[in-house]
Parts: C-alpha cells; structure tokens; sequence
C-alpha cells in the first residue's frame, strides 16, 4: 500500500463522520475488510511508519497540554486521534505541534476539557484483517523502530510548555476565561 492509498482510505472513512474518532475508526474498519488481504497488511506496516514518525517529543507534549496529561499508552491513543483526522492535519502537527492550537475543537477543548484519543484507530488493520479472514493478522516481519525520544522536557513545566508550544499554551497552561 502506498502512502497515497493509505491516506485515501482515511479520508474515505472520513467522509460524513462529523469528525468523530470512533465512527471512522469503524468505517476504516469496514473499507480496509473490503481489500484484499495483502492490502490489509500493507496498511498495518504503513500505520506503524506513520505512528513511528509521529514519535515525537513534541507532539507529545502538545498532546500532554491538550488533554490534561499523556501517558505512554495516551500518547498512542492521540496520534490514533490525529490519524482520524486526516492526512493534512496530521502531517501539519507533526512537523508544528503548535498548529494543533488552530483547529477549532482543540480551541474549544481549553473551556470544555474534551480529551482527543482513539485506541480504535490503532485496531484498524487487526479488526479488519479478522473480519476479512477470519484469522490474525500476520507479524510485521520488518517492525518500524520508533525513534528515540530525544530533548525530552518537563510538560508539567509552565515556562517551558510557553517557549516550546506557545500557542498550545496560550490555551491549556492559562485556559482562556468562558
């Protein structure tokens, strides 16, 4: 599968979901079942390159602000959320996790507390492999490595979360008044 035709699906899974995390996951679900099995592992591997790339101190921070906290597992599950969101959005925040503070429900999230995270997103390919075989998914023979976490910082840092994610922290170190 191709970077293209991985994004595609998403965008497809996308379509008519109002954004929400669990409808497209399911949906994702639904279209990937529908290809052929080589098909399904291929998104698998390129799932894990996309989350691999999207390891990020950063990021992590962002989502750290974002929803109150991120633990391993946490981390995981935002960039499952941010994956539901498409390619555009997703490439943009990983390459400035600041810009996370220009999507209107991250904004609107600094007021309501709204957590952003889809474990489901992450099952997609085992869900939709089982579904259409009826048997497990394959072991990836090649894992993607995830990179080390370099320049790791203190997220609970207030002065720090300012300089490196000011935008992020204009909203969720000092939420803005309702």
């Amino acid at each position: 599968m191709r970077t293209d035709d991985f994004w595609q699906l998403i965008d497809q899974a996308r379509a008519g979901g109002g954004g929400e995390a669990g409808p497209v996951a399911a949906r994702a679900v639904a279209l990937l079942a529908e290809r052929d099995p080589a098909d399904i592992v291929g998104y698998a591997h390129h799932q894990q390159r996309v989350l691999a790339a999207s390891y990020r101190v950063d990021l992590w921070g962002a989502a750290y602000l974002i929803n109150g906290g991120a633990s391993d597992d946490g981390f995981e599950y935002f960039r499952g959320w941010l994956m539901t969101q498409g390619r555009q959005v997703f490439a943009r925040a990983v390459a400035d996790p600041d810009s996370l503070a220009e999507l209107p429900r991250i904004r609107a999230a600094a007021l309501t507390g709204e957590e952003f995270e889809s474990e489901e997103m992450l099952t997609v390919p085992w869900e939709a492999y089982r579904k259409a075989t009826a048997t497990d998914l394959p072991a990836d023979r090649d894992p993607v490595q995830a990179p080390d976490l370099n320049d790791f910082w203190d997220f609970d840092d207030e002065a720090e979360a300012r300089r490196r994610l000011p935008r992020l922290a204009a909203l969720f170190v000092e939420p803005p008044e309702e």
